[in-house]
């Protein structure tokens, strides 16, 4: 038996929006789940006595390698992943662990494609960014759907009810200023935004949406595995504007019943 089957998941960022969904479904699936952050006091608020929990802050790599010590692998949800990425796989790979986040930032999964896929192999170890909606549930999609040999167009269109910031995705939004990329002609350019996005006939119950093209994660993780020529990224306009909106509110309280289905898709 793989002796890591025993070792417990690290959750860094445990007490986000994200990371709270992320240690309730280890939990749930009977997985052994450690709950990482940097305030002792927040982690004893969030989560019962029986769930292990440990502190470490990102400017310090020594409490990111101690916090993960005995661990198997690292699930990062804490952003700005273009600053917690780096520090937090670097400490994973130390500790003997494997690394996944949840970005849907573009610039920090090519860094983390870019910087840790050789020291990770070096290791005998993996490491994964955006393994999350943004990035990760299209990348499955496409490789799925993939023929073999090269492939002409790939389109991802993203429909949500709607989007409720959280607090790190409005300080995300603040941080992550860099260019957004598209695939053409088989190589990432910059975004050049067609006036002309057509809308998108979703199944109920969200019907027919007004798109706008706006490219996250997926475009990287896809482009780094597939032979495409062309890939881009389409979110229904009415969730955009939620997330451009100061005043929309964050996620409303979760209920037991929903605990572990989030409000912000």
């Amino acid at each position: 038996m793989n002796p890591q089957q025993h070792r417990p998941i690290a959750v860094y960022g445990a007490t986000g929006h994200t990371g709270q969904f992320v240690v309730r479904e280890a939990q749930r699936r009977g997985l052994p789940v450690v709950a990482v952050g940097r305030d002792a006091a927040r982690l004893d608020e969030v989560f019962a006595p029986g769930v292990p929990r440990r502190v470490a802050d990102l400017a310090d790599p020594t409490s990111l390698e101690h916090a993960f010590a005995g661990c198997a692998v690292v699930i990062n949800c804490a952003g700005p992943f273009l600053d917690t990425a780096a520090p937090v796989a670097q400490a994973a790979l130390r500790a003997g662990c494997h690394y996944i986040d949840v970005t849907a930032e573009q610039a920090s999964a090519q860094a983390s494609l870019a910087d840790f896929d050789a020291p990770a192999r070096a290791a005998g170890k993996v490491v994964i960014p955006a393994a999350a909606f943004y990035g990760g549930l299209a990348d499955l999609l496409a490789s799925a759907l993939a023929s073999a040999g090269a492939i002409d167009e790939i389109t991802v269109a993203i429909g949500l009810d709607r989007w409720w910031p959280t607090a790190g995705t409005r300080k995300t939004g603040e941080r992550n200023t860099v260019p957004r990329q598209v695939v053409a002609h088989g190589r990432l350019v910059p975004l050049v935004p067609s006036e002309h996005v057509p809308d998108w006939a979703f199944a109920a119950p969200l019907g027919s949406q007004a798109m706008v093209e706006i490219p996250f994660s997926e475009v990287i993780t896809i482009a780094h595995h597939l032979p495409v020529g062309h890939i881009r990224s389409l979110l229904n306009r009415s969730a955009l504007q939620d997330i451009r909106d100061t005043g929309t509110p964050p996620p409303p309280p979760r209920t037991t019943a929903d605990a572990l289905r989030s409000a912000s898709n």
